[in-house]
């Protein structure tokens, strides 16, 4: 659906397609700069949401729930907006790791996760304030490391502390060199915003994003 404006100049009609703002549930820099890659003018919101589990939740469901909540969690502020929201869990033989908020605990979850094979699912969510539906799926990246030696995970978080990246590794930068495999849809999703997801759900919402700049 698109707001129609229809003005007159000159004795001529015409009609303006008025696209709904949109909102980026998030602070993170690097979801900022995933969706900005798509052209489309948009503002950033924080979302102040509980990340915590609630008990027996599976990570799935986590990441799920976490999107839809996000955005969510700002639609007041923003009506008739469309609001997206995300969220990532990894998982691996059955345990979930989060950001590791200190290099000590970076070096600990790489050595773990050395020569293992990491589930990353992303949640994301598109919240249609016009109508208030959520539009809700799971992009799933599986992402295989290397084997690490402790002089490997030092250097590496010698140049780049990846502290705030569940699994400690940035794809986007020098963590590619600790990855052996990934098997998934979309690279943008281990990263944290499955763009092509994205773009489909825009589509539902009537904003394609090649006509939309």
């Amino acid at each position: 659906m698109r707001f129609l404006l229809t003005s007159q100049l000159s004795g001529l009609s015409f009609t303006i397609a008025m696209l709904p703002p949109l909102v980026l549930a998030s602070t993170s820099a690097y979801r900022r700069a995933l969706l900005a890659r798509l052209g489309l003018s948009f503002q950033s919101a924080n979302p102040q949401t509980d990340e915590a589990a609630h008990p027996g939740e599976a990570p799935e469901a986590l990441a799920l729930r976490l999107a839809e909540a996000k955005a969510r969690a700002v639609a007041a502020e923003f009506p008739g907006a469309l609001i997206i929201g995300s969220d990532q869990v990894a998982i691996a033989e059955g345990r979930l790791y989060g950001k590791p908020g200190t290099l000590e605990k970076a070096a600990a979850q790489l050595a773990e996760l050395s020569g293992k094979t990491v589930n990353f699912f992303t949640g994301l969510c598109l919240l249609d304030n016009r109508d208030g539906r959520a539009h809700v799926l799971g992009v799933p990246t599986a992402v295989t490391f290397r084997k690490l030696s402790a002089a490997d995970i030092t250097a590496y978080l010698r140049r780049e502390p990846a502290i705030d990246c569940a699994g400690s590794a940035k794809s986007e930068g020098l963590g590619i060199a600790l990855i052996a495999r990934m098997e998934g849809s979309d690279p943008n999703a281990l990263i944290g915003l499955p763009l092509i997801a994205l773009c489909d759900l825009l589509r539902a919402c009537g904003v394609n994003p090649l006509q939309a700049a």
